[in-house]
């Protein structure tokens, strides 16, 4: 008798397993938008165009030198900040007309604006080494004395790696 509840409770977790995976195939927006008991209700509405290619693989060209490839990767490192400023319409202005100035002066640099409320902040570079950003920063004083003590490396900041 035990052998056939032990067969029967096999059989039953089997065919449980083998159910459980055939629930993990279905599209995420579909079983979000089952109605369950005892659960809320969701409702997730889309463009028949995004249905199509949710979940579709789509290689990648890993030879491609655009930031936004997959051949980079982010490691903590170094980048010069050009300028930081906290009036909101005047920084704006001013970030993007410094980082204007610097993307001709070192057009092989990168150089980003962001804004972290309330800051706007231009940084430069990605650099692993202090010694490198250093070696930048020198020169760009020399370009730019007019931006005076403004300029420094910044430390542990994500930095941009590219992987050959």
């Amino acid at each position: 008798m035990s052998k056939i509840c032990n067969l029967l409770f096999l059989y039953l977790s089997f065919t449980y397993c083998l159910a459980a995976q055939d629930k993990i195939k279905s599209p995420i927006i579909e079983d979000l938008n089952t109605v369950k008991p005892s659960q809320g209700k969701v409702k997730v509405m889309q463009d028949e165009s995004i249905k199509n290619i949710v979940a579709i693989y789509a290689p990648t060209d890993t030879t491609a030198t655009d930031w936004n490839a997959v051949n980079h990767i982010k490691v903590n490192g170094f980048k010069i900040q050009v300028f930081s400023g906290n009036n909101n319409r005047q920084s704006k202005d001013e970030a993007q007309r410094k980082a204007q100035m610097v993307k001709g002066a070192f057009p092989s640099e990168e150089v980003t604006v962001s804004y972290n409320s309330p800051f706007w902040r231009v940084r430069v570079g990605n650099y692993v080494t202090r010694e490198q950003a250093n070696e930048v920063l020198v020169k760009m004083k020399k370009t730019f004395p007019s931006f005076g003590r403004e300029m420094y490396v910044i430390e542990n900041v994500p930095v941009k790696l590219i992987v050959d």
